[in-house]
């Protein structure tokens, strides 16, 4: 499911205009994305949550030239679903 599928099921289960569902999702996700760039942790009962984890620095390799590279440390995105949703799935 893509960005605008998801758009015309919202719209369609509340019974809204896709652009107020396309801004309701919008809004939506800008308040998660807000969240983990300020470091909180966002959990949505039933569904799962979504935190910032620290990825250390590590020596790679350029997959084009084969050349050693050290790649810097980082903050990544990480989201664990919940147990409703994995029973959901399986």
């Amino acid at each position: 499911m893509n960005r605008a599928e998801l758009v015309a099921v919202t719209a369609k289960a509340t019974g809204s205009t896709k652009a107020s569902a396309e801004r309701a999702i919008h809004a939506f996700l800008t308040a998660i994305r807000d969240s983990l760039k300020k470091g909180r942790r966002v959990t949505i009962a039933g569904f799962g949550s979504f935190g910032v984890a620290r990825r250390s620095a590590r020596n790679g390799r350029n997959p084009r030239t084969g050349n050693a590279m050290k790649i810097p440390a980082a903050r990544v995105p990480r989201f664990k679903p919940s147990k409703t949703l994995k029973s959901a799935v399986r």
